[in-house]
């Protein structure tokens, strides 16, 4: 009997697929193997059961990817939920703006999603809150502490496959978890001495949600390359560019050093955040540099 169904997670060479309400424990054909191709969590596959009973199957065949993450190694992902704390550990910008670059890079929607809002100031959410509407991606402020937000978070993920991306210690797992109550992921700490989290999730999955839709809770990281993007292409990335940039004097500007910069006045006239274009030119340095050592 060939079904299809969806990878929610892959541990020890066995992938579970979800079929309805069924899981199934399969293994991926010899001929993956072959021709080097590995099946990813989030991929709609074809399977043939094998035991109903014990609920075994082969996967016989992976259906066309539209998206695919690196890192996480993903399949099928819809939006990337790029998700920091506002507090403890303080939140790392450059980074979520590198997140927010990679997911319009390989095709996925951005969500920018601040945590732990009880420890700041409403000024403070009120900068970010202007900084990062001006992109035109949703912005959703939750504190799972005192559960604020966590239903305009389900309205955002609702029928979709959402990814988690982010640092350790933001809060991922605690959010995963007051998204589907009773799923308890182990939540961790954040080390005083290092002042980042400690990593809970040791491998990808995919969680499905009782409001609709999907969430991968992925391993915790830091940092992330971005040198497949050229660094001429870095501002396309930048939505809130695209109107100030029609006032550049060069086609081709790059918004780093040329005169008559249509963002570069817009940021000297608080139309375009400061923040956002300071990451701007930190990320054009960067792919800049990888571009002369590689």
């Amino acid at each position: 009997m060939r079904l299809t169904g969806i990878i929610l997670k892959g541990i020890g060479g066995f992938y579970y697929v979800e079929v309805g309400s069924r899981i199934y424990a399969t293994r991926a054909r010899g001929l993956f193997r072959n021709e080097k191709i590995k099946p990813l969590v989030g991929d709609r596959v074809e399977i043939d059961v094998i035991s109903e009973e014990e609920a075994q199957a082969h996967i016989q065949k992976i259906l066309p990817r539209f998206s695919q993450l690196k890192r996480p190694e993903v399949a099928n992902v819809e939006q990337v939920v790029v998700t920091m704390s506002m507090a403890s550990p303080s939140p790392n910008f450059i980074l979520m703006d590198k997140l927010l670059v990679l997911g319009q890079y390989h095709g996925v929607t951005p969500v920018v999603l601040l945590n732990k809002i009880e420890l700041v100031t409403a000024e403070a959410l009120e900068k970010v809150r202007r900084d990062y509407e001006a992109t035109g991606f949703d912005v959703i402020f939750v504190s799972v502490k005192e559960n604020t937000g966590i239903e305009a978070l389900k309205k955002v993920l609702k029928d979709k496959v959402n990814v988690f991306a982010g640092p350790s210690g933001v809060g991922k797992s605690s959010i995963t978890n007051a998204l589907k109550p009773g799923l308890e992921l182990k939540v961790g700490e954040v080390s005083g001495r290092i002042g980042r989290g400690r990593h809970t999730t040791r491998h990808s999955e995919l969680i499905e949600l009782p409001s609709g839709g999907y969430v991968l809770d992925t391993p915790g990281f830091s940092s992330l390359e971005i040198l497949d993007i050229p660094k001429e292409a870095l501002k396309d990335y930048y939505p809130e560019f695209q109107e100030a940039s029609e006032n550049c004097r060069y086609r081709d500007c790059s918004h780093i050093s040329e005169t008559d910069c249509g963002v570069k006045t817009a940021v000297a006239e608080h139309r375009i955040s400061r923040s956002r274009y300071g990451s701007y030119a930190y990320l054009y340095e960067e792919l800049k540099k990888q571009k002369e050592r590689y």
